[in-house]
């Protein structure tokens, strides 16, 4: 499986940026950030480099040997995890790419796997976004290559048991995800797996034979250096188990490694090493979960979530120092007050932040994964790099925040989606004393808790005001707390059916639904 993806980099002094549009226009709107956020002269010349030196030849040879073993009646099969931003560099700065990705998927020997649309983070921000970011991807390659994948990763193989729950809610049928030790333990990572208490599948990557050709291929004190085809198909030839998953970045053909190392006679030549072995063939993910069964379960709790970065593979390279957790915590803070905007351009630049580069580059790790961190970062030093974010982010802030300020309607949204301060949660009670498995932490919430109460319960806290005084003070909706204050319990039929009625108005007065 290739991996394909390039981020788009943050501008320096976008102060000064701002400030020169400013003195061109008069102002500046939301739809010129993207151009002030981005230094989208570095993303070009980035991608085109990229893609001349990398994406072309590569997919040129990828074509050229499905074509050649499909006329000798043998079929040579790959897969690719290509981000949404990338398909979007492409169109905008090289179609000719994107109709090499349209050529390799028209073969029918391809499989093109849905990952997060930004190749974000944004599971760790809220299971909607991370649900949103999927399905865009999913309607992106619909849309561009014509296919709707059922084949799946989350941003660089993170992942749990929560990550797969939503997989499978989703209706995929197999996640990519590396094979750790730790979970896999005395396991090896070259069969088919079963997600925890799930039908889900899970290929798990074997990343020694992945890695000596993404990080080794051309490393001189190598004991096996030179890396040729015929010898690395021999070691999957010997290799025990099912299914091998060799999943590489795309950028280590003619990127990472240039053309002089030999790395494309390498995939060349590689196809045909591999097919000369009777029992060896390639497959798709979603073809080895078909007619290979599952030998086991994995289990991955959240507090041990894995992924195929660094050293640790876990989520160390995104998260962990001061830098990293502070910017995320504020742009998770930030996702639903621009949510309750409904404003489509500070929500895509949102979601550009949620690109998981951003945060890689802030990662002060030393030694082998610092070096890595430092050969893909843009910037001088990881505390640059967090400085140039927060910069960004200070802006998007403001600009959200005047929104906010500007839009009623905005504001209530906001008030009714964001979680109470911790201590303020409405606990629904039968009597004193007798507290109910109900607690809200915001309006959403409470009306959800509010439909399964008891009346008892209602009348209990109806006939003290409690639910008043809980929206005006706790949650800030002082106008609709003094609308249910005037619901008598005495006067009423249905009081419950009452103060939900209201509830609802106001919630289609401000969610349309």
């Amino acid at each position: 499986m290739f991996e394909v993806h390039q981020p788009y980099r943050l501008a320096r002094r976008i102060t000064r940026r701002l400030a020169e549009k400013v003195a061109l226009k008069g102002k500046v709107d939301h739809a010129d950030l993207e151009e002030i956020y981005f230094d989208q002269t570095l993303n070009r010349e980035v991608f085109e480099r990229v893609a001349r030196r990398c994406y072309l030849p590569a997919n040129a040879i990828i074509l050229q040997q499905i074509d050649f073993f499909k006329n000798q009646g043998k079929n040579f099969k790959v897969s690719y995890s290509v981000s949404g931003v990338l398909l979007e560099q492409a169109e905008r700065w090289m179609p000719s790419l994107l109709e090499s990705f349209r050529q390799l998927a028209s073969t029918g020997m391809v499989e093109f796997l849905d990952q997060t649309y930004f190749h974000s983070l944004s599971f760790l921000i809220a299971e909607e976004e991370f649900i949103d970011q999927i399905r865009m991807h999913r309607e992106l390659l619909k849309s561009y290559l014509g296919v709707s994948p059922i084949s799946v990763e989350n941003t660089e193989f993170i992942y749990n048991n929560y990550i797969a729950k939503i997989f499978d809610k989703l209706g995929y049928k197999v996640v990519l995800t590396e094979g750790v030790e730790k979970i896999l333990m005395w396991r090896s990572p070259n069969y088919v797996y079963k997600a925890k208490g799930l039908n889900l599948r899970v290929l798990m990557r074997n990343y020694r034979l992945s890695d000596d050709i993404g990080f080794r291929f051309a490393s001189r004190w190598w004991s096996e250096y030179p890396l040729t085809a015929d010898k690395y198909s021999a070691w999957l030839a010997a290799t025990p188990g099912d299914v091998i998953l060799i999943a590489i970045d795309y950028e280590t053909f003619g990127e990472h490694f240039p053309a002089e190392t030999g790395i494309f006679e390498f995939l060349r030549w590689l196809p045909g090493e591999i097919l000369k072995w009777e029992h060896l063939t390639t497959s798709t993910p979603s073809e080895v979960v078909e007619r290979v069964p599952p030998r086991d379960e994995i289990d991955v709790p959240e507090s041990d979530t894995i992924s195929w970065a660094d050293l640790e593979r876990d989520l160390t390279a995104w998260t962990g120092n001061f830098m990293q957790d502070y910017a995320l915590d504020r742009l998770r803070d930030l996702w639903l007050q621009v949510k309750a905007t409904r404003d489509e351009n500070l929500l895509r630049l949102w979601r550009l932040l949620s690109i998981s580069d951003h945060f890689y580059y802030m990662s002060t790790k030393g030694g082998g994964p610092g070096d890595v961190h430092s050969y893909f970062s843009p910037y001088k030093s990881p505390f640059q790099a967090y400085m140039i974010y927060s910069d960004v982010l200070a802006d998007l802030e403001y600009r959200t925040l005047q929104r906010l300020e500007q839009d009623e309607d905005s504001r209530y949204r906001w008030v009714w989606m964001k979680r109470v301060d911790a201590g303020k949660e409405f606990m629904f009670y039968l009597d004193v004393g007798k507290p109910l498995n109900l607690v809200a932490w915001n309006v959403f919430s409470f009306i959800d808790a509010l439909e399964r109460a008891p009346l008892e319960s209602v009348v209990f806290h109806q006939t003290r005001g409690d639910f008043s005084r809980w929206l005006s003070f706790s949650v800030g909706e002082k106008n609709l707390g003094e609308k249910l204050e005037k619901v008598k319990i005495d006067k009423e039929d249905d009081p419950k059916g009452r103060i939900l009625e209201i509830l609802y108005e106001r919630r289609k007065s401000l969610f349309g639904f």
